[in-house]
């Protein structure tokens, strides 16, 4: 199986002679995924993927009619998700799926480089600048896979004509388009990438331009307000969907990928900073515990107000864009906290805005209620999140196991075998063995030639408090929250066995009205209709002093349903003696209300109010 190496994900540049801003992880050179992730991905790939009608989406290129919407965004989300998925599994069918998009998007290109779908009279306004963006990191995407040089050309153009654009205007780009110019300005992203492919210093100059004027009176701020909470930056404006709007959850985070692009390039510790300050935020102020957030798109102080029905919660951009975000500071870093977050947001969020086909996915999926359908947009027949969902599927992949200069990162726990090369360059084989999350039990084989001196890193969950770590079955501490280095002599055949904690972890929200959740490895439970047992309303002693409860693996009860468990608990009772605890099944999050059929679920559980303790 023929793979290609990602110039995207080299990991580094050089500056004026000096490497800066090393990435610390970087790709196996190829991944086989099995189990259920494996299945998902497949679905996705055939499903959505490769049954996408790309001549529907470069349709708009050619009209050049559009005022005021986004439909030129629907081409570089595809694209670069099927990239993505192209990377993880190249078939010929989705390589020529790819040519033709590449070369039926480059046709709609006019003479001065434009490539969009926008009015002469309505250019850089609105959505117009953001499109662009989108297409340009699709033909970037499109070289770094192949070295193709027309796609290099193209986007060189685009950029090009972008900057003449803006400075036959006014120089400024943070006024252009929506949200306090994040939309518009996002393109950061695409710039920097395509100084890194080009070592054109008009691009550089461009991307600190675009960063300089973040900080002036009109723009988002994103550096020296990174100490302010995300939903809290600016005043709420009159218009919720309007310029004035400073709390736009999924441009402020493709800002900061671009940010961190432009650290890449520069090392300015201020960029990285600024983007480890923020995500730090969003972490603690704003993603519940399906691993996402935001309501209306905007981020809102959600964390603490995820027990609550929310409008419009969670949105599918949103949450693909964090699982982004997170695995760019991840390869910077190596932190476990960045790996603990998307593994959380990709099995809960990710995995329940999507269907069980690949086909659909959600606009927005609450903790509590029902997942509705969304509807196309811009008169087409696909929405952003649609067109976007795909990216945060296809993004694990190239993380699950990756290569360090000492060694190797176990991230992600999926059945499947990940090559890689050693320090000196040896041919390396990673293989899982395991059904996680289903259960804790994690096997991993080493495969090499020779033997040969170097660590494999292995991350323990933060969730998870007691664990069992063997090398050839001695044991090795391993501690949650961060890798349990292992640094041996690696030989061919050797073992590692990891046990992780697995019980039913409660975890509870609010003062006077408290509800709990039940979480289970990375996967939060939730309560569906469809499943055995009484409804879980109002409930008592769902967990002990421990915070923990026995849940019992039971067979699902549906097709549709992945995980499902049993669970008691106390009902309440107006007897003396009180009554038998209550049996009820409990599944995961992504299957609840994901059925052929909308049924109704919830995950938050209201406890009893009782006068007799603290509140």
């Amino acid at each position: 199986m023929k793979k290609y190496t990602s110039l995207l994900l080299a990991g580094f540049v050089l500056v004026t002679g000096v490497s800066v801003g090393q990435d610390k992880l970087s790709r196996a050179k190829s991944e086989t995924i099995g189990g259920f992730i494996g299945e998902r991905l497949s679905n996705s790939y055939k499903n959505r993927v490769l049954l996408q009608d790309a001549d529907a989406l470069i349709e708009p290129f050619k009209h050049r009619n559009e005022t005021s919407l986004w439909q030129s965004e629907f081409w570089g989300k595809w694209f670069t998700s099927a990239v993505l998925a192209y990377k993880y599994k190249p078939t010929p069918e989705l390589k020529q799926k790819l040519d033709v998009a590449v070369g039926g998007l480059i046709a709609t290109q006019s003479a001065d480089g434009y490539i969009g779908n926008y009015a002469e009279e309505s250019r850089l306004k609105q959505w117009d600048i953001w499109g662009r963006k989108y297409c340009m990191l699709g033909l970037l995407d499109y070289y770094s896979l192949t070295g193709d040089k027309k796609s290099l050309k193209a986007a060189k153009a685009v950029a090009d004509n972008l900057i003449d654009d803006i400075k036959k205007a006014d120089g400024i780009i943070v006024t252009k388009g929506n949200y306090r110019g994040m939309a518009a300005s996002s393109v950061l992203e695409p710039i920097c990438l395509l100084y890194t492919q080009t070592k054109d210093k008009k691009y550089l100059d461009f991307a600190e331009e675009i960063v300089r004027q973040w900080e002036t009176p009109e723009g988002p701020q994103l550096i020296s307000k990174a100490d302010v909470d995300v939903s809290k930056r600016f005043p709420k404006p009159e218009n919720w969907y309007s310029f004035e709007q400073g709390q736009k959850a999924y441009e402020m985070m493709s800002c900061y990928e671009g940010l961190l692009e432009l650290y890449r390039l520069t090392g300015k510790q201020t960029y990285k900073t600024a983007v480890e300050k923020t995500w730090q935020n969003v972490r603690d102020k704003e993603i519940n515990m399906a691993g996402s957030g935001a309501s209306a798109e905007m981020w809102f102080g959600g964390k603490a107000l995820q027990a609550d029905p929310i409008f419009h919660y969670q949105e599918t951009c949103v949450t693909v864009t964090w699982i982004k975000l997170c695995h760019q500071l991840f390869r910077l870093t190596g932190e476990a906290k960045y790996a603990d977050a998307v593994e959380q947001s990709y099995y809960n969020a990710l995995l329940g805005s999507t269907s069980h086909d690949g086909f659909h996915w959600a606009k927005y999926t609450p903790l509590n209620g029902l997942r509705l359908p969304g509807n196309g947009q811009c008169g087409m027949d696909l929405n952003c999140c649609v067109a976007s969902g795909p990216r945060g599927l296809f993004n694990l992949p190239a993380h699950v196991v990756m290569k360090a200069a000492d060694g190797l990162f176990v991230n992600y726990f999926i059945k499947g075998s990940y090559a890689l090369v050693t320090p000196t360059g040896k041919n390396v084989s990673v293989v899982q063995h395991t059904d996680y999350p289903a259960t804790g039990k994690i096997g991993i084989s080493v495969k090499l030639s020779k033997p040969e001196d170097f660590s494999i890193n292995i991350r323990i969950p933060e969730w998870s408090k007691k664990n069992v770590l063997m090398v050839n079955g001695v044991a090795v501490e391993a501690a949650g929250g961060q890798f349990a280095t292992l640094k041996r002599t690696w030989k061919d055949g050797d073992e590692i066995a990891l046990e992780l904690d697995m019980r039913g972890r409660v975890e509870f929200i609010g003062d006077k009205s408290q509800y709990a959740a039940v979480m289970r490895g990375p996967i939060l439970l939730a309560r569906d209709e469809a499943l055995k047992g009484a409804n879980m309303g109002s409930i008592v002693n769902l967990a002990g002093k421990t915070g923990y409860v026995d849940l019992v693996s039971v067979p699902h009860t549906s097709e549709n349903v992945w995980l499902q468990f049993s669970l008691k608990f106390s009902p309440e009772s107006y007897k003396e003696q009180g009554d038998e605890p209550v049996t009820v099944d409990l599944c995961d999050y992504a299957s609840a209300g994901n059925g052929k059929e909308a049924t109704y679920f919830k995950a938050w559980f209201p406890q009893l109010i009782d006068p007799k303790k603290d509140h």
